[in-house]
């Protein structure tokens, strides 16, 4: 099982999509359970993952590589796609996330009964993506994924959302998709420019077919590429993620080469390849000012995709930065690091200010995460080991404290239908447990010591000052996130919690506390909120030395 066991967390949710699409009785029972079991074997296998995980090591682990699809192309050299699944630190922490939400997500879909079928099997097919994404190690199978989220998500937005889901829908499509054209430029580009050194080799006959390369032979041909040595009908060109960040794979005078001269108007084609592909991950985060599809999305979205769509989706944006878009263009994007930069600031601050402006909860919780998001911008753009390893952990600390604030704000509009945060008062007379829970989700939000959020803000910050890229104002204004953050969601709590109880609905609708079902969504979060905020070191022992050897790449 160890030798396939990515495979397996990919594979799971799928074949649970197709059991749903092909269950011969049309149960709404049938469908919960067979996600709920789906999902829940998903967590089991990744938390095996985990235990099987060296987080000493800084390489990529647990790989699995298969040839999947080779094809000549004459003069060109010879395509090679391959099917290579691997984890490292810095992708693991955010399968463990996805497993964790994915599964909360499914226990806040029980009251999904509308097209129930075709709801679960979505649902199933976004989580088998969103799994290929953080697993897959060649740029194609992750462009596969990644390009494939967007059908199940816009169906699950546009078919179970608000009264304006066709729209919030479509502006998530149109956003996500063109941001997605920008990488496949991109990809296929670095697919002309980059070698497989290993398949090469094999193709001159430095080695035989079944041999084993040996780690010096690579500098060898690598020097044939550079000397021109190799005709270009014997090039293999590859996706895979490890020969793209390898200069010395890049064919010399190809367009993407780190010593390229193309120049598209005095910007060199490089520095554009860069920017391509940060717009594309750009708007996945969301960067200010691609950030507009996110708060009509979750407004409209049903609860339990609110859910995934902050506490995990967002995250592929942050991931693509550090795996991609540094990966691969490591001196433009140190080159750009203050314009990065800026945009983090300005993400923290202009999300900040908007959800203090807020009177709809959920649009409240949308705007504070463009501003915690922000934070990851800016620690991925410090280039310090404490600013890429306080992004990774913002990333998990945000997937659960907004799953957890999207759970609380479906509670309450299951039960009022009314998302209005004037339109309460006092309800910690009538539901404790809620206001417990609300608290601790508010004030791990806003960065309280002791809490998640506290030390993923604290070491983006701490990477942004010690940074030799960035000047010392950008961190010091992002640090006015910190205080809108306890500005907007101290005043909300006590607007809603305190003072003598009233609620717009109350002569036709009856607050109840927490459900037995509710709390087995909430309390699992509370815990790993306070876990990790108290013990980071089960993040930074993951990701450390991953991203430790990942800088020493990238200098």
């Amino acid at each position: 099982m160890i030798d396939h066991i990515l495979t397996f967390l990919i594979a799971i949710p799928l074949l649970g999509a197709a059991a749903v699409a092909f269950w011969p009785v049309d149960r709404l029972d049938n469908f919960r359970l067979i996600a709920l079991v789906a999902l829940l074997l998903e967590v089991l296998v990744t938390a095996v993952t985990y235990f099987s995980f060296n987080s000493q090591d800084a390489a990529l682990q647990l790989s699995e590589v298969r040839d999947w699809i080779t094809l000549p192309i004459g003069s060109l050299g010879v395509i090679s796609v391959d099917y290579a699944l691997a984890v490292d630190g810095i992708s693991l922490p955010l399968v463990l996330l996805a497993a964790v939400v994915l599964f909360v997500g499914v226990l806040s879909s029980w009251n999904i009964n509308h097209k129930s079928r075709a709801y679960f099997a979505l649902y199933l097919l976004l989580s088998s993506s969103v799994m290929g994404c953080f697993l897959a190690q060649d740029f194609f199978l992750f462009y596969l994924f990644f390009e494939f989220m967007l059908l199940p998500m816009y169906f699950l937005i546009g078919l179970w959302g608000g009264p304006r889901r066709e729209y919030a829908a479509l502006k998530f499509f149109i956003y996500t998709f063109l941001g997605s054209l920008l990488i496949l430029i991109v990809m296929i580009g670095l697919y002309l420019s980059v070698i497989d050194p290993v398949e090469t080799a094999r193709m001159v006959g430095l080695i035989g077919p079944d041999d084993v390369i040996h780690p010096d032979m690579i500098p060898q041909i690598q020097q044939w590429l550079f000397d021109g040595k190799i005709a270009p009908e014997q090039l293999i060109h590859t996706f895979r993620f490890t020969y793209l960040t390898d200069p010395g794979n890049y064919i010399p005078g190809s367009i993407l080469s780190a010593a390229s001269e193309f120049f598209i108007g005095n910007i060199p084609v490089r520095l554009l390849a860069f920017w391509f592909v940060f717009i594309g991950f750009a708007v996945k985060l969301p960067v200010v000012p691609l950030h507009t599809w996110l708060p009509d999305a979750h407004v409209e979205a049903p609860t339990p995709i609110s859910v995934v769509l902050a506490g995990i989706l967002l995250k592929i944006g942050g991931y693509g930065f550090i795996r991609i878009v540094d990966g691969f263009f490591p001196s433009e994007a140190l080159y750009s690091a203050i314009p990065l930069a800026i945009l983090g600031m300005i993400s923290i601050v202009y999300g900040g200010f908007n959800a203090l402006g807020q009177s709809d909860l959920k649009k409240m919780i949308a705007y504070s995460s463009v501003s915690h998001m922000g934070f990851v911008l800016l620690g991925i753009a410090a280039f310090t080991p404490e600013g890429f390893n306080g992004a990774i952990y913002q990333m998990v600390s945000h997937g659960i404290l907004s799953a957890m604030l999207f759970l609380l704000t479906g509670v309450l509009y299951d039960r009022t239908h009314d998302r209005r945060i004037d339109h309460y008062r006092g309800l910690i007379t009538v539901m404790p447990q809620y206001t417990i829970i609300t608290g601790i989700a508010f004030f791990a939000s806003l960065g309280l010591p002791g809490f998640s959020g506290f030390v993923g803000e604290l070491f983006t910050l701490m990477g942004a000052f010690q940074s030799d890229a960035l000047p010392v104002w950008i961190p010091a204004i992002s640090t006015l996130g910190i205080v809108l953050a306890a500005g907007y969601l101290l005043w909300t709590y006590q607007r809603m919690f305190f003072s003598s109880f009233w609620y717009k609905n109350a002569t036709t609708q009856i607050l109840t506390d927490l459900t037995r079902r509710e709390k087995l969504m909430l309390v699992p979060l509370v815990i790993l909120t306070i876990l990790i905020g108290i013990l980071p070191g089960l993040l930074f022992d993951l990701s450390g030395p991953a991203i430790e050897g990942w800088l020493e790449r990238l200098k």
